[in-house]
């Protein structure tokens, strides 16, 4: 079976089961793009190489299964880096595919020549530079195997022109061992027994889950757990869907803009069960008074994350799912009325006196929009969201009862994903319905996208949030810097307009009472749509932990009590603390 480079590549594709792939050509991989004819691949045309790498993330994330990406050197393959980066952090299986240079003239700053592979090492998984045509399909397999397998990851494979343009006898490896391949250790019964003994003793323990718990697919054993131990299970940002929302023991999300009553809780427990999750600074505020008293259980599939920000009592290294699935015999049952109650004395902080509950008619809030959507849909979406305030209104006011139905970017917090990432989700996902939710500004950075929407012809509503600032820094502004709003007030186009010019039917609302009736007009007609809601300007996302504070220092709204007083750690009868 003689193949070209380019043949080998798609034939590779093929075998890994890939039906879609995000790229624009340029001369280093035409070669490739010329023997795409004959293979059943979808190549879809994004209008900018980060966007591509967007789009394989959010195909990725909305599936579970690896998503592909390709360009072309130089230009073409350093403007993949942001999206790499974006995947890298939040553990997205990408495998991303560039052209290069001919291999005779690497080095020579031959034209569009840049060293991707050294560009991209510090944020991927693996990346090689294919320069001999016999080690190419080697490479692509490899390259998958390592993407999908242990603490997921984007891994690079760069094949220079000639390469794809040779030819050879294409034999298939009968298995491929990737050469860096982590096994993970077998797990130790004595660290289980000393989990389950933590468990058996406390009082106040707290599960914290996080993005683990979904790409191991852990929710139903997750929840069986949590109700055999009568555990209240908190969640990050990327674990919001891990837990079903509406379920009794689900509190709900924590950390810099989590809820209130669920950081005070997170200082209380007496054991913090860390699932799937790396406390990472957004969760854990001053790590010098995280979880003050607490025994910690920390389970991850990647060994370095044991220990690396907080010192834990029990270190567990695996799959979260056998993990729990191990673990669940041993924990004995237990009912928590007394710890539980504590919790929901805090619960009408953020609920009873909340925005969302004014009447309609009134001034339009960003809070407002996503809360109708949640409405409207019935929570049904997969809601993509941008980077901003308005992501942390989403995870506030959407609440998500499944795994894979808020798309984000976590860990980079990358602006101007949502867009192309929900291209890849609706690709990924073609019989669910998807929403992109961005900022006027985020929005902007991939508005480009709108011409690969329409060209893919894809059924994605638009909410995009408007409020005539870059929302989250001028909110940092506010607190912070006695709201000296410099670079941050943003002019933008008519979003209805420019809509309109790429052939989107568009709406515009700035009033409540509009919000649902219109989400619902563009929810009964197929097809993209995008509706523009003009949203208060100087709206801030409450509560708010200072960058570096005491996770229970929290900024509350103006007209509320701060909160500042938590019950130390250490049984019955422990006093109350002031930070």
């Amino acid at each position: 079976m003689r193949r070209t480079g380019a043949q080998i590549v798609w034939e590779c594709l093929v075998r890994e089961g890939v039906d879609t792939v995000f790229g624009y050509p340029g001369g280093a991989i035409l070669p490739t793009y010329d023997a795409l004819n004959g293979y059943p691949i979808r190549h879809v045309l994004v209008r900018h190489e980060q966007g591509a790498a967007h789009a394989a993330d959010g195909y990725a994330r909305a599936s579970g299964r690896v998503g592909v990406a390709l360009a072309t050197s130089g230009p073409g393959a350093t403007n993949l880096v942001t999206g790499i980066a974006t995947a890298m952090l939040d553990s997205i299986p990408v495998v991303v595919i560039t052209g290069q240079v001919p291999s005779k003239v690497l080095g020579t700053d031959a034209f569009q020549e840049a060293d991707i592979v050294g560009i991209t090492m510090p944020i991927t998984k693996h990346n090689v530079l294919v320069t001999q045509i016999d080690d190419l399909a080697p490479a692509i397999l490899e390259a998958f195997q390592i993407a999908r397998s242990g603490r997921p990851g984007p891994v690079l494979v760069d094949v220079c022109k000639d390469v794809q343009q040779a030819s050879t006898e294409l034999r298939w490896p009968e298995a491929v061992e990737p050469a860096r391949r982590r096994t993970l250790p077998r797990l130790k019964r004595n660290d289980l027994r000393k989990a389950a003994e933590l468990i058996a003793a406390s009082e106040r323990p707290l599960i914290l889950a996080g993005h683990g718990v979904i790409d191991s697919g852990a929710t139903q054993v997750l929840q069986a757990f949590a109700e055999k131990t009568g555990t209240p299970v908190a969640l990050t940002l990327l674990g919001l869907g891990g837990f079903p929302r509406s379920h009794p023991l689900c509190l709900g999300m924590m950390g810099m803009h989590g809820e209130a009553y669920v950081n005070r809780a997170i200082q209380e427990a007496d054991l913090l069960l860390a699932f799937g999750m790396r406390f990472d600074d957004r969760v854990t505020g001053n790590l010098r008074t995280y979880g003050p008293g607490s025994k910690k259980v920390h389970v991850d599939i990647d060994v370095s994350e044991i220990g690396k920000n907080v010192p834990v009592d029990v270190g567990i290294v695996g799959d979260l799912k056998q993990v729990l699935e191990s673990l669940l015999p041993s924990v004995g049952a237990k009912a928590r009325e007394p710890w539980l109650a504590r919790i929901e004395e805090g619960r009408d902080d953020t609920r009873s006196r909340d925005i969302v509950h004014r009447e309609s008619g009134e001034a339009l809030y960003a809070a407002h929009v996503i809360h109708d959507v949640w409405r409207a849909t019935k929570g049904g979406a997969v809601v993509v969201s941008d980077v901003g305030q308005h992501q942390m209104f989403e995870a506030q006011y959407f609440p998500h009862e499944a795994p894979r139905t808020l798309l984000t970017s976590g860990g980079l917090g990358t602006m101007g994903f949502a867009l192309p990432a929900a291209i890849g989700a609706k690709l990924a996902r073609p019989d669910a319905e998807v929403w992109v939710v961005a900022g006027d500004g985020g929005f902007q950075m991939t508005q480009c996208e709108l011409a690969t929407l329409m060209q893919e012809k894809l059924d994605i509503k638009i909410a995009i949030i408007d409020n005539g600032f870059l929302g989250m820094v001028r909110q940092w502004q506010e607190f912070f810097y006695d709201r000296r709003y410099a670079a941050t007030p943003l002019l933008s186009p008519d979003f209805v307009k420019l809509a309109e010019a790429y052939g989107l039917p568009a709406h515009r609302v700035s009033t409540r009472d509009a919000v649902i009736p219109t989400v619902e007009l563009v929810r009964s007609r197929p097809g993209p749509a995008l509706i523009h809601f003009v949203v208060q300007p100087e709206e801030a996302v409450y509560p708010m932990v200072p960058a570096g504070a005491d996770l229970h220092a929290m900024i509350r709204r103006p007209h509320e009590a701060p909160s500042t007083k938590v019950l130390a750690a250490g049984g019955a009868g422990a006093a109350e603390v002031t930070a």
